[in-house]
C-alpha cells in the first residue's frame, strides 16, 4: 500500500472515457494509484468531456477548470497548449496543503516554476518530447494555418522545455524520451504507459484479416493509413480492416477502390478492442518516433501478430515482440507468409516474459509511488 500518500495530479484534459492516448494513461494511473492506498486530489481541464462521476470513485477530491481558448493567446511567448491551462483557481487549490503535485505533461506545467510552489515536492510525467511531436504534426499536415501553429507551437515548446528543471522528478514515458530528458535533468525515470491490460490475453489460431486502427483524425496516422492502402494491402489478396475516427476523404477514396480493404470510421472503443483480438495480424506503423504508442501496447496486449517499422519500436523494449519491417514490399511479404501461420503459445509466453514486467499498470504503479515517497 502506499502508507497514507496524497498527492495532486494535474490532468491536461478529462482523463474519461479513457478514449484516446493520453487521457488512457491518466485515467488508468488513478486506478491503480487509489487501488494501491492513494489519496488524489485530481485537477482537470474540461473543454468538451465535462464532468465525469467515475472519477469520483478513485479519487478524494475532483476539480474542473475551463481551458481557455482565446486565440489571443496564439500571439504570445508560452506555447498555447500551456498558456491556455492558466487558471489561478488551480493555482489557489494547490496551495491549500503541501502535498506532493503530478504534472501531467508538459501542457499541464503553467505553475510549475511558481514561487509558491517552489518549496513543493513535483513530479512532471511527459507523454512526448513535445517539440518533437508538434514538428512531426506539423510535416504531415496540410492546411497552411494549420501548418503554421504547429511550427509556431513546436519552436514555443522546445523554449519551454526547460521549465522541466523545477522538477524534482521527470516521469519519461519511453527509454528514447529518457535519454533525451537526461541531458537537461540528472532525476529522470522510465515509467511506462499505463493501460486497462491486467494480463496477456491473446486468441490462438489464425484469424481471417490484418488491421491498422488509429485516430485518423491526427494526420501523421491517415497518412500511415493511406501508405498502406497504396503501398502495401494494394499489393496482396488477404483482408484488410482499417478502424478509427474522422478518416479523410482522400482515404475513404482510395480505399472504395478495392474490394478486399474496408474502413470502418467512427466506432467505439470496445468494437476496435474486438478487431485487435480477431485480426491475424495487428499493422502499425509510425512515421513518428515519439513516446510509446497505447496502440501498440493494446495490439500486443490483445492481439496476435504485430507488424510495425522501426520508429515504432526503437528503444522501447518491445522490438522483441514485433516483427520489424521497414519497406513496403518487405511488409507485403511478411504479410503473405504470416497469413498461413498460427499464433501459437509459444509466441504467447514470450508476451507474458516482457510485458508483466516494466510495462504492467502495477509495476508501474509501485515505481511511481516509490518516487513520491522519497519525500519522506
Amino acid at each position: 500500500m502506499a502508507n497514507g500518500l496524497t498527492l495532486h495530479i494535474i490532468s491536461f484534459d478529462v482523463p474519461f472515457p479513457p478514449d484516446y492516448g493520453g487521457v488512457i494513461d491518466v485515467f488508468y494511473k488513478l486506478k491503480a494509484l487509489h487501488s494501491k492506498g492513494c489519496k488524489i486530489i485530481l485537477h482537470c481541464y474540461d473543454y468538451g468531456r465535462g464532468q465525469q462521476n467515475e472519477l469520483d470513485k478513485y479519487c478524494q477530491k475532483v476539480y474542473y477548470y475551463k481551458r481557455n481558448m482565446n486565440v489571443v493567446h496564439l500571439l504570445g511567448k508560452l506555447p498555447f497548449i500551456v498558456q491556455s491551462r492558466n487558471s489561478k483557481n488551480l493555482l489557489n487549490n494547490l496551495l491549500q496543503d503541501n502535498y506532493p503535485i503530478l504534472f501531467e505533461g508538459l501542457h499541464s506545467c503553467y505553475f510549475l516554476a511558481h514561487e509558491k510552489l517552489r518549496e513543493r515536492y513535483k513530479i512532471v510525467r511527459t507523454h512526448n518530447i513535445e517539440h518533437d511531436y508538434y514538428s512531426n504534426l506539423y510535416k504531415s499536415e496540410n492546411n497552411i494555418l494549420k501548418r503554421l501553429y504547429l511550427k509556431l507551437e513546436s519552436q514555443k515548446l522546445k523554449q519551454f522545455e526547460s521549465v522541466l528543471k523545477h522538477a524534482n522528478y521527470i516521469a519519461a514515458i519511453s527509454e528514447n524520451d529518457t535519454y533525451h530528458f537526461r541531458r537537461q535533468h540528472q532525476s529522470v525515470f522510465t515509467l511506462s504507459a499505463f493501460h486497462s491490460y491486467n494480463q496477456v490475453n491473446i486468441k490462438s489460431g489464425k484469424g481471417t484479416y490484418a488491421l491498422y486502427h488509429g485516430n485518423l483524425a491526427v494526420a501523421e496516422n491517415n497518412l500511415a493509413a493511406l501508405y498502406l492502402v497504396n503501398e502495401v494491402f494494394s499489393k496482396t489478396n488477404f483482408r484488410f480492416i482499417i478502424a478509427g475516427n474522422k478518416p479523410s476523404a482522400q482515404l475513404s477514396e482510395v480505399v472504395a477502390k478495392h474490394s478486399h480493404i474496408e474502413l470502418r470510421s467512427n466506432i467505439s472503443t470496445q468494437e476496435i478492442n474486438v478487431l485487435i483480438e480477431n485480426a491475424h495480424i495487428n499493422i502499425l506503423p509510425t512515421f513518428q518516433a515519439t513516446g510509446i504508442k497505447l496502440k501498440l501496447l493494446s495490439a500486443l496486449y490483445s492481439g496476435r501478430y504485430c507488424l510495425v517499422n522501426t520508429p515504432m519500436v526503437a528503444n522501447t523494449g518491445l522490438e522483441e515482440l514485433c516483427i520489424i519491417k521497414d519497406s513496403a514490399k518487405d511488409m507485403v511479404n511478411e504479410i503473405e507468409s504470416l497469413k498461413h501461420i498460427e499464433f501459437n503459445s509459444a509466441e504467447l509466453q514470450h508476451r507474458n516474459s516482457i510485458l508483466n514486467g516494466k510495462f504492467s499498470t502495477e509495476y508501474n504503479a509501485q515505481l511511481l509511488i516509490d518516487k513520491l515517497l522519497d519525500i519522506k
